[in-house]
């Protein structure tokens, strides 16, 4: 992470005003949390993002103790309340597990996602912001889900794996789907360093990945992370190949396509593994977490649905997607 970022509001303010402090114990939260009046907004998705970043790349020039001190991991837990709650109110009612599946495993006739705005009638500048929105989270794809593999046993456990040994390449470095997001993003005159767009994502990209790593983190919410593992898996291949195509279309050319192309096969097997042999043995080893899993799943579709609407919304109205304009690669 680059380390081109700064505070949106109080809370990001107070996270890094402790965290940029020293070690753990040198500082102290420059406001007391709270009151959380919009958790999908700037600050609130910032803040959270910060915290979950010290469980996963670390924040540039923090100490690593900061990933457990138990001032931090308060409020931390004031924002993932506030955000779930929210979330969970934004996805009632969730419907039976089997009608969510069933719904998902239907292609729109006529799409309307950022997809198929791409495909259409996409420039070179709409496919540069999506990517950029995207690196947040493909840039260390499959990261925040593995938090789930030792929460879940025997046949689940099993099939989960064989899917992120695919998401890491298969055995080999080059292939893994971060070091192929990266290569699409440099042949898009994009830098490819993990982290060094934040300042520009905004707090709807910045939600979606939050939910997967809040998933991922707590045991109790097991059933939550499958579900919206599986809600990547199971629509992805779709839409990966219109967005292979669009990319073609505004020059990509091999390095700028592959990513989307090695996701339009593997992961209509990954849909067929995640449905049979996780999300099917799960419940069959632990039927509680049905719910749990219908609630995850729906969770992701919520997420990706307020996602799109921000893009096309900005997109349709001549607006830049992000928090400001991308430099021209050329200038």
């Amino acid at each position: 992470m680059s380390g081109l970022f700064g505070p949106r509001g109080p809370l990001s303010e107070a996270v890094l005003g402790l965290v940029t402090a020293g070690p753990p114990g040198a500082g102290r939260l420059l406001a007391p949390p709270g009151p959380f009046t919009d958790p999908w907004g700037e600050d609130h998705q910032l803040a959270l993002h910060l915290c979950y970043e010290l469980h996963d790349r670390g924040l540039p020039g923090i100490h690593p103790g900061w990933e457990w001190e138990p001032e931090l991991l308060l409020l931390r837990r004031a924002l993932e309340r506030s955000f779930l709650a929210a979330v969970r109110s934004a996805a009632e009612p969730v419907r039976p597990l089997s009608e969510v599946l069933d719904a998902m495993l239907v292609e729109p006739a006529e799409g309307t996602g950022p997809s198929h705005f791409l495909l259409a009638e996409g420039e070179r500048r709409h496919v540069r912001e999506y990517l950029v929105h995207r690196s947040v989270y493909h840039l260390k794809e499959a990261d925040p889900q593995l938090w789930v593999l030792p929460r879940i046993h025997g046949p689940a456990q099993a099939a989960l794996m064989a899917i992120a040994y695919d998401e890491y390449g298969a055995g080999r470095p080059d292939r893994a789907h971060s070091v192929l997001f990266a290569r699409m993003m440099a042949a898009f005159g994009l830098e490819p360093r993990y982290g060094h767009y934040l300042d520009l994502v905004p707090a709807p990209a910045l939600a979606v990945v939050n939910l997967m790593t809040l998933f991922g983190l707590n045991r109790a919410l097991r059933g939550a992370a499958v579900g919206q593992f599986a809600a990547i898996e199971i629509t992805s291949s779709p839409g990966s190949a219109r967005l292979a195509a669009a990319l073609e279309r505004l020059g990509g050319g091999p390095d700028g396509t592959l990513f989307y192309r090695e996701h339009i096969e593997a992961d209509a097997v990954h849909e067929q593994l995640v449905r049979r042999g996780v999300i099917e043995e799960l419940v069959a080893a632990e039927p509680e977490l049905e719910p749990d899993i219908a609630f995850g799943l729906t969770a992701a579709e919520v997420l990706d649905d307020r996602f799109a609407d921000h893009l096309l919304g900005c997109w349709r109205a001549g607006l830049t997607s992000l928090r400001a304009p991308l430099p021209d690669p050329w200038d």
